[in-house]
C-alpha cells in the first residue's frame, strides 16, 4: 500500500491487481512475488521510453525512486507532455550541426509522442539574413521534419518569432531588476575589460560599478544616446549545479561567473534572457542543444530561479567534428544543408546519417529505418564524445538508399537533375533507365551525366580512336562494326529487340569475326554509348530501342570513314 501511495503520487499512475501502468505509456511495472529485485541487473534508469521490470514491490518502489534520479533533481510527472523545440537563429543557411539539433528534437517528441516546436530567434538585428528563415524550415519540409508549433502551423504560444516578442521581454526584465536581481550597465567595452583584469586578481566579485550603483530608470524607457544595457547579477558565492542527461552532473562557481547582458540598448533581449523566458511560456520539458551551449546553462539556470520558473531538464548533444577531428567547418566539405540537397543526397539517407552523429541504435547497425529510430531514440543511446563526419560513409549510405528505390521512385527524384525540361515519354523513358544505373549512381547530381548518352539521337562528342579496341585495328574495326549493323538490320524488328537475343546473335557475329568478346563487346559499347564504361551493353541496347542502337553504330561507322 505505501509502494502504491508513492506510484500515484509520484507519477499520478494507476494500481490495480499487481499492476502498475503509466497513464503516457512511458512504464510499465508488472509486479510478480518473485524475490526482491536487485538494481545491478542493467535496467537504463536514465532513459526514456516503455521499461518493463519485475520484482517485488519493494524491488520495483526501489528502481522507481532511482529513475531519472527522482532523488536529486525532484519528480517529473511522467504523465505531462514531452515537448522540445528547435531554435535556430536565421542568420545564415541552416548547417548539418543545426539541423541534427532539430532531428534529435523531432526524434525524442515522436518517440514520446510529444510536441515538437520550431520558435525563430530573430532577436540579434545586425546578424539577421534575408531568406535565412524560408531555407531553415524548407530544410526541414526536405527531410520530412514536420513541427507541430511554430511558423506557418501557429500554435497556442503564438508568436513564435521572438522578435514579435519584445513586451515579454521587457515586462520580465522589469520584474527581476525589482528584485534586484539585474541593474541598468553604461561601461563599454574597454571599461568591462579592466574591470576583469581587476576583479581577476583582486579575487572580488563579478559584477561592474553599475552593479553597485542600483536601478536607475525604467525598462522601456528612453535612454538618450548612451548605450544603457541591463545585466543580470550572478549570485557571487556559492555553485550552480545540473544534472545533464546526457554528460551527467555538471557544476559550475558562481563568483567565476560574470555578469551578462540580458537586455540590449535596442530593447531587445539578447539570447539568454529570450530562451529561459520563451522556454517556460511555451512549456517545453526538455531542452536539447548542442555541446556548446553548456557553458551558458548557469546562466539560464539562475534566470530560472529569479524568475520563478522551473527549468525543463537539460541534455547537451555531442559535437560534430571532421576526421581531423577539429569542429566542423566548411574546410571539411559542405557545410549547409542545402548544399547536400543541391549534390543530390536523398533526404531518407542523410537524416539516417545525422542521426548516427550521436546516436547508436546497437553499437553496429549503420542503415536504420526512420521507424526503428523512432521506437528506439533514447538519451541512454546518445554518446558524450564527439560524433566524426565522415563524407565518404555519408557517400556510401547514398548509394544504399538509391539502390533501395523503386525504378519509378527513383527516375522521378533523378528528373530533378537532369537540365533539360523532359516530355511525357522521356520520363517514361526514364524509368526504364533508372534500374540500369542503380548499381552505379550515388548521387543524383550524377544523373543528367550518366544518363545522358541515352537521350538523343548521335553522340558524336567522342573519339573515333576509342572505338579501336586493343588488338584490332581501324580496318578491322570498321568490319566488324558493319558485320554488326548487317546481322541487327536483318535479325530484329523494332518488337523483338530484347537484351537476351541481342547477346545470342552478336555473340555469335563476335566469333565468327574470331574477335574476343572483350574486343567486339568493347567497340559495340563505345559505339552504342560513346563510352567505354556503361551499364550492362545487352540491356542499354534494349532500352535504347533498334533504332536508336542502329543510328549510333552508323555514325560509328562514318567516325571511322565508312560508307554506310
Amino acid at each position: 500500500g505505501h509502494v502504491g501511495a508513492i506510484l500515484q503520487a509520484e507519477f499520478a499512475i494507476g494500481y490495480h491487481e499487481g499492476t502498475v501502468a503509466a497513464d503516457a505509456k512511458l512504464i510499465i511495472l508488472r509486479i510478480s512475488p518473485s524475490p526482491l529485485l536487485s538494481l545491478s541487473k542493467g535496467f537504463s534508469l536514465k532513459g526514456e521510453g516503455e521499461h518493463r521490470l519485475s520484482g517485488s514491490v519493494q524491488g520495483i518502489a526501489a528502481i522507481v525512486l532511482q529513475w531519472r534520479q527522482f532523488l536529486c533533481l525532484g519528480v517529473t510527472d511522467l504523465a505531462a507532455e514531452v515537448r522540445v523545440r528547435y531554435a535556430p537563429s536565421p542568420t545564415g543557411q541552416p548547417h548539418i550541426g543545426n539541423i541534427r539539433t532539430a532531428l534529435f528534437n523531432w526524434l525524442f517528441a515522436r518517440h514520446h509522442g510529444g510536441k515538437f516546436i520550431v520558435r525563430i530567434e530573430d532577436t540579434d538585428q545586425n546578424r539577421l539574413v534575408e531568406g535565412a528563415v524560408d531555407a531553415i524550415l524548407d530544410g526541414l519540409r526536405w527531410l520530412n521534419i514536420d513541427w507541430d508549433e511554430g511558423p506557418e502551423v501557429q500554435g497556442p504560444h503564438a508568436p513564435y518569432e521572438q522578435s514579435n516578442r519584445l513586451e515579454i521581454y521587457q515586462r520580465l526584465t522589469g520584474q527581476i531588476m525589482d528584485q534586484g536581481n539585474a541593474y541598468y550597465c553604461h561601461c563599454s567595452r574597454e571599461e568591462l575589460e579592466r574591470l576583469r583584469r581587476a576583479n581577476r586578481d583582486s579575487g572580488e566579485g563579478n559584477g561592474c560599478n553599475c552593479r553597485r550603483m542600483g536601478r536607475a530608470g525604467a525598462v522601456g524607457e528612453p535612454v538618450g544616446d548612451d548605450d544603457r544595457v541591463v545585466r543580470f547579477a550572478m549570485p557571487e558565492s556559492g555553485v550552480t549545479r545540473v544534472h545533464d542527461l546526457i554528460r551527467g552532473d555538471v557544476e559550475w562557481r558562481n563568483e567565476l561567473q560574470e555578469d551578462f547582458v540580458i537586455l540590449k540598448s535596442d530593447g531587445f533581449p539578447t539570447y539568454h534572457l529570450a530562451v529561459v523566458a520563451d522556454d517556460h511560456l511555451m512549456e517545453i520539458s526538455h531542452v536539447m542543444r548542442a555541446e556548446e551551449w553548456l557553458p551558458s546553462t548557469p546562466r539560464h539556470l539562475q534566470l530560472f530561479q529569479a524568475f520563478g520558473f522551473e527549468p525543463p531538464e537539460f541534455a547537451h548533444l555531442p559535437m560534430i567534428t571532421g576526421p581531423d577531428r577539429a569542429k566542423l567547418s566548411k574546410r571539411h566539405g559542405a557545410t549547409a544543408i542545402g548544399e547536400y540537397r543541391e549534390q543530390g543526397y536523398l533526404p531518407e539517407a542523410l537524416l539516417n546519417f545525422m542521426v548516427l552523429l550521436g546516436w547508436s541504435l546497437d553499437g553496429s547497425t549503420e542503415v536504420v529505418t526512420l521507424q526503428q529510430i523512432i521506437d528506439n531514440f533514447t538519451l541512454d543511446r546518445i554518446t558524450k564524445s564527439a560524433a566524426i563526419f565522415d563524407q565518404d560513409k555519408l557517400m556510401w549510405m547514398n548509394g544504399v538508399y538509391i539502390r533501395d528505390l523503386p525504378a519509378d521512385d527513383l527516375a522521378r527524384r533523378m528528373a530533378e537533375y537532369v537540365p533539360r525540361q523532359l516530355d511525357t515519354d522521356e520520363r517514361e523513358y526514364l524509368c526504364d533507365i533508372a534500374p540500369l544505373v542503380q548499381e552505379r549512381l550515388k548521387r543524383l547530381d550524377e544523373s543528367d551525366d550518366i544518363t545522358a548518352y541515352f537521350f538523343g539521337e548521335l553522340p558524336s562528342d567522342y573519339d573515333a580512336a576509342t572505338l579501336v579496341q586493343k588488338g584490332m585495328d581501324t580496318e578491322g574495326t570498321l568490319s566488324a562494326l558493319q558485320s554488326a549493323l548487317l546481322e541487327l538490320e536483318s535479325s530484329t524488328t523494332g518488337d523483338d529487340f530484347g537484351h537476351e537475343k541481342l547477346e545470342a546473335i552478336l555473340g555469335e557475329t563476335g566469333q565468327r569475326l574470331e574477335l574476343s568478346r572483350r574486343q567486339f563487346f568493347g567497340l559495340l559499347r563505345t559505339a552504342a554509348t560513346g563510352r567505354s564504361v556503361s551499364p550492362p551493353l545487352f540491356e542499354t541496347m534494349e532500352v535504347m530501342g533498334r533504332d536508336r542502337v542502329l543510328a549510333r553504330l552508323r555514325l560509328a561507322a562514318r567516325k571511322l570513314g565508312g560508307v554506310e
